[in-house]
C-alpha cells in the first residue's frame, strides 16, 4: 500500500555503523534550524514524515507483542540510553541463562554466547595485528622509493635489499643492489646534477603520494582523515556517527596512512592505528548478535580494539590496555580490562609473528640502554619535562587555531590545494636536511640510539681513546666534527618539525600526532644529552659532576635523553601519564627508567595545565562540537536544575503526548511541526503526571508499521500508553496501543536538585535526557546537550559551538 511522505526502507541498517555517510570534503556542518530542549537535527529521513490512512475497522489489536526492526535504534549524530543498554542486555542474559536449563542445545547456546567475547577479541587482535604489520611492511618500503629502488627486486626496500650484499660493515647503505634515482637515470650518484635529479624524485614522490591519499579520502571516505582518536573518545561516550566505524572507512585509511606516512608529511601511523582497531572491532561485532544489536556492548568491545590498536603501534600491550583506560574509554568495567589485554596481547603477538622489520621488535624504534642514570641528573630531566609541556600548550593552542581558521573559511573547500601546498614545502625543505629527509620513526630510532663502537651515524663520530674503552661500554668522550655538524642539522630538523606539524595535523589524510611529538621531544631531548656530555668530559671536576663521573667514565647517556624529551613532549600534547610511562618503558625495556620518565610526563603535565587544561583530542572534540561530557572535570558551580531545564520562562509549554485521548494524526503533527527526539508521556494536559518517556524514532516506525501491519488504523484512531484501553464508542475506529515502547522509568529530578549532582547523573548513568518535576508534575527537561551548553556558558565559552545533542 502506497504510504505518502515515508522513505522506505529507512530503517533496514539503522543497528549498523556500515553505512556510509556521504559529505563532500568530510566538511560538517550541523547548524541547528532551532535549539530545543530533546531536540537533535532534523532527522533527514522523517522531515516530511505523514501518515496516510486506510479505512475500515477491526477488532482492536495489541500491536508491537513482537518487537519491531528499528525499535530501539538510534539516529545518526545522537547519543546512546546506556541504561536501557545494560538493561536490555540483563534481560537477554537472564533468558539465556533460564533456558539452559531446559535443554541441551540451550546449554550449549549459553556457553556460546559466554565465550563469544573472547573469540570476538582473538579475532580483532589477529586483524588488528595482520593490518599493523601489513601497513609498516608497505610505508617502510614506499617511504624508501622516494630514494631509490633495489634491482635485486623492486618490493624491497633499501635495508633488505642490502641484506644479501658482501659490502663492510660501515657501508652496508650503499650496497651495488640498491641504485638512487640519479644512479638508474644518469649512471652515477655524485655532482650537481645527480643531486638535482634526486631533489626532483623526492618531491614528486612525496606529492605524488599525498594526491593520491587525499584524493580517496575526499572521494570513498570523508572519515577516514586525520588520527581519529578524539572521534573514537566521542563514540565510546555514547555518542553514534554511522560510517565512522564502517567497511570503507577502514580500506580507505588502511591505504592512505601507507601513502601519508610514505609521502614524508609530519605525521605518524599511531594514532590511525588505534582508528583502524575500531574499525576492526565495530566490523567483526556484526559477527556477533548480542555485540551486533547492542550499543553499549559494542563499546566495550570498541575499548579492547582501542587498546590493540596501541599494542600494535607501539609494541606496548600494557601500555594499550592503560592507553584505554586512561585517554579514551567512557565506561570501562573489570570484564572490559580482562579482555582488553587479550586482544592487545593477541595483537602483539600476531605482529611479532610478522616481523616487519627483520628484527624482531615491534617497533622500528626499540632501543636498550644499560648505563644507570644519576640523581642529579633529575634536573635537566624536569627541564625536558618543562620544554615538553610549552611545547605541547603552545602546539594545541597553535593548530586549534589553525583548524578553527580552516573550518571557517575558504580554505576549508580546498582540501586537496592545502594538503599539495604543505607536502611540498615539507618535502622542499627536508630533502637537504638528512634528519628531516628520513621517516620521522628513523629519527626517533637514531636519537634514543646509544653509540658503539662500530656505529657509523655523525652523531656517534667521537674522537675515540681506545685504550680506555672497557669493555662494550665506551667511555664519553670529545665530541668530533660529525657530532657537532649533527647538532646543527638537528637544531634545523627541530624549528622544521615545530612548526610544520601545526599544519599538518588536521589535514584530510590520515594523520597520527604521537610520532611527530616524540620527535620535537627527542631531537631536544638529543641536543641537551650531547651538550651534557661535553659538560662533563670537559669539567668533570665541578662539583655537580665530581662524585659520580670522573674522567674517563661513561655518565652520560644522550639517547636517554631523547627518549626523556620524547616522553616530556607526547604527554605536554596528550596529557597522558601513566600510560604513556609504561608505553615508553615497554619501547625500551629498561624498567630502572621509570623515575626519569615519570619525572618528565608529570611536569610536562603540569606545565601544560597551568596554561590550558585542554589535550589536543580534548581540544578538537570541542572544537567539533561532539556531545562529550569529561569526566575528569569537576563542576563546581551553585545553579540548580531549573536554570538549566527547558522550557524557559518565555518559551511555548512542553510538548507532551498524553496517555490515552490522542489521536494518530495529533502525533502525527507533533512528529512533523517539531524536531525533538523524545517526547514526555503524561496523564493529561491538565493534570501534568507524569507516565514515561517515548522516543520520536520508535514513535514513527511503531505508528508506519501498524499503517501496514494492522487492519483498521486511520488518521482518527486513538493511540493509547496504558495497559487496558479506554472506554470508546462501538463504532470508533481500532486503537493502537503502544505501551511496549514507552519507557516507564525515565530518570527524573527535581526543579531544586544542585546542577553539581544532575552533571554527576550525566557522567555516571551516561543519560540522553532527564525530566523535571515539581510535586510530581512534570515541568520540563534537560539533555545532555543542554549540560553540556551549561557549562560552556559558565566557562564564558560559545555555547552555540555544541553542535549536537
Amino acid at each position: 500500500m502506497d504510504q505518502k511522505g515515508y522513505r522506505r526502507g529507512s530503517f533496514q541498517s539503522s543497528t549498523s555503523d556500515e553505512d556510509m555517510l556521504e559529505i563532500a570534503g568530510a566538511s560538517l556542518d550541523f547548524s541547528m534550524a532551532d535549539d530545543d530542549p530533546p531536540l537533535d537535527r532534523e532527522m533527514g529521513g522523517f522531515s516530511s514524515y505523514n501518515g496516510g490512512g486506510m479505512n475500515g475497522t477491526s477488532t482492536m489489536m495489541d500491536f508491537l507483542e513482537e518487537p519491531l526492526p528499528g525499535v530501539g535504534t538510534y539516529e545518526d549524530f545522537n547519543t546512546i540510553d546506556w541504561v536501557r543498554e545494560k538493561s536490555r542486555d540483563r534481560d537477554r542474559h537472564r533468558e539465556i541463562t533460564s533456558r539452559s536449563k531446559e535443554s541441551t542445545w540451550a546449554l550449549i547456546h549459553s556457553v556460546s554466547d559466554a565465550f563469544s567475547g573472547w573469540l570476538l577479541m582473538l579475532l580483532i587482535g589477529l586483524l588488528a595485528g595482520s593490518l599493523a604489520g601489513l601497513i609498516d611492511i608497505s610505508a617502510h618500503w614506499m617511504t624508501d622509493l622516494k630514494e631509490g629502488v633495489c634491482l635485486a627486486g623492486f618490493w624491497f626496500n633499501h635495508e633488505h635489499c642490502c641484506w644479501k650484499s658482501n659490502t663492510t660493515f660501515t657501508d652496508r647503505d650503499k650496497c651495488p643492489e640498491w641504485k638512487s634515482w640519479s644512479q638508474l637515470i644518469l649512471g652515477h650518484g655524485e655532482g650537481a646534477f645527480a643531486y638535482i635529479l634526486n631533489y626532483f624524485m623526492y618531491v614528486i614522490w612525496a606529492l605524488l603520494f599525498s594526491l593520491l591519499a587525499v584524493l580517496l579520502v575526499k572521494g570513498f571516505a570523508p572519515y577516514a582523515c586525520g588520527s581519529g582518536i578524539p572521534e573514537i573518545k566521542t563514540i565510546l561516550s555514547g555518542f553514534i556517527i554511522r560510517g565512522y566505524l564502517g567497511k570503507w572507512t577502514l580500506i580507505i585509511k588502511t591505504i592512505t596512512l601507507v601513502l601519508a606516512v610514505s609521502s614524508g608529511l609530519s605525521l605518524g601511523k599511531e594514532g590511525p592505528l588505534v582508528h583502524v582497531a575500531c574499525c576492526c572491532g565495530n566490523i567483526l561485532c556484526h559477527l556477533f548478535t548480542k555485540y551486533r544489536k547492542n550499543e553499549a556492548k559494542r563499546r566495550e568491545v570498541l575499548s579492547a580494539a582501542a587498546a590493540a590498536g596501541v599494542s600494535v603501534a607501539f609494541g606496548a600491550p600494557i601500555g594499550g590496555v592503560l592507553f584505554s583506560l586512561e585517554e579514551v574509554s567512557y565506561y570501562f568495567p573489570l570484564k572490559t580490562l580482562w579482555r582488553s589485554f587479550f586482544a592487545a596481547l593477541v595483537a602483539a603477538f600476531t605482529l611479532r609473528s610478522i616481523n616487519p622489520f627483520g628484527n624482531s621488535r615491534l617497533v622500528l624504534f626499540y632501543v636498550e640502554f644499560h648505563m644507570p642514570w644519576h640523581l642529579l641528573e633529575l634536573v635537566p630531566f624536569i627541564l625536558l619535562g618543562i620544554f615538553g609541556g610549552l611545547w605541547g600548550a603552545f602546539f594545541i593552542r597553535s593548530n586549534i587555531a589553525w583548524c578553527r581558521r580552516r573550518k571557517t573559511t575558504k580554505l576549508g573547500k580546498y582540501p586537496v590545494l592545502e594538503v599539495f601546498v604543505v607536502t611540498a614545502i615539507t618535502a622542499v625543505l627536508a630533502f637537504p636536511n638528512e634528519y628531516t629527509r628520513m621517516s620521522t620513526s628513523e629519527l626517533i630510532s637514531e636519537l634514543f640510539n646509544d653509540c658503539g663502537i662500530l656505529d657509523s651515524s655523525k652523531l656517534c663520530e667521537y674522537v675515540n681513546d681506545f685504550n680506555s674503552t672497557k669493555g662494550d661500554d665506551l667511555p664519553d668522550r670529545a665530541a668530533g666534527p660529525g657530532v657537532y655538524t649533527a647538532m646543527w642539522q638537528l637544531a634545523l630538523a627541530l624549528i622544521m618539525k615545530v612548526f610544520i606539524t601545526i599544519f599538518t595535523f588536521g589535514m584530510k589524510v590520515p594523520s597520527g600526532l604521537f610520532i611527530p611529538s616524540m620527535a620535537v621531544g627527542a631531537i631536544a631531548g638529543r641536543l641537551l644529552g650531547v651538550a651534557m656530555e661535553q659538560l662533563a668530559y670537559y669539567h668533570h671536576d665541578w662539583a655537580i659532576f665530581s662524585g659520580w663521573c670522573s674522567q674517563g667514565a661513561d655518565c652520560i647517556t644522550p639517547g636517554l635523553y631523547a627518549m626523556v624529551g620524547a616522553a616530556a613532549c607526547l604527554g605536554g600534547v596528550t596529557r597522558m601519564t601513566v600510560s604513556l610511562v609504561v608505553i615508553m618503558f615497554e619501547l625500551t625495556g629498561g624498567l630502572e627508567y621509570i623515575v626519569p620518565l615519570m619525572a618528565a610526563a608529570m611536569t610536562s603535565k603540569w606545565v601544560a595545565d597551568a596554561i590550558g587544561r585542554e589535550g589536543i583530542y580534548d581540544a578538537h572534540i570541542r572544537l567539533n562540537g561532539y556531545p562529550f561530557l569529561e569526566a575528569k572535570e569537576e563542576f563546581s558551580h551553585k545553579t540548580l536544575a531549573m536554570d538549566v531545564m527547558r522550557p524557559r520562562r518565555n518559551d511555548p509549554p512542553l510538548t507532551v503526548i498524553t496517555q490515552d485521548s490522542m489521536t494518530v494524526e495529533d502525533v502525527e503533527t507533533i512528529i512533523n511541526e517539531t524536531t525533538y527526539s523524545g517526547y514526555p508521556v503524561v496523564v493529561s494536559r491538565e493534570s501534568q503526571r507524569l507516565v514515561g518517556f517515548v522516543l520520536r524514532r520508535d514513535l514513527i516506525i511503531s505508528i508506519e508499521n501498524a499503517r501496514k501491519k494492522q487492519d483498521g488504523i486511520v488518521s482518527t484512531s486513538i493511540i493509547y500508553f496504558t495497559d487496558h484501553s479506554p472506554p470508546l464508542p462501538p463504532s470508533s475506529p481500532s486503537m493502537l496501543k503502544l505501551r511496549s515502547i514507552l519507557d516507564l522509568s525515565p530518570f527524573t529530578v527535581t526543579d531544586q536538585t544542585p546542577m553539581e549532582i544532575v552533571v554527576d547523573i550525566f557522567r555516571k548513568l551516561g543519560l540522553r535526557q532527564c525530566l523535571v518535576t515539581h510535586n510530581g508534575k512534570l515541568l520540563g527537561i534537560i539533555t545532555k546537550k543542554d549540560v553540556l551548553k551549561h557549562i560552556a556558558q559558565l566557562a564564558n565559552q560559545d555555547p552555540d559551538s555544541i553542535l549536537f545533542n
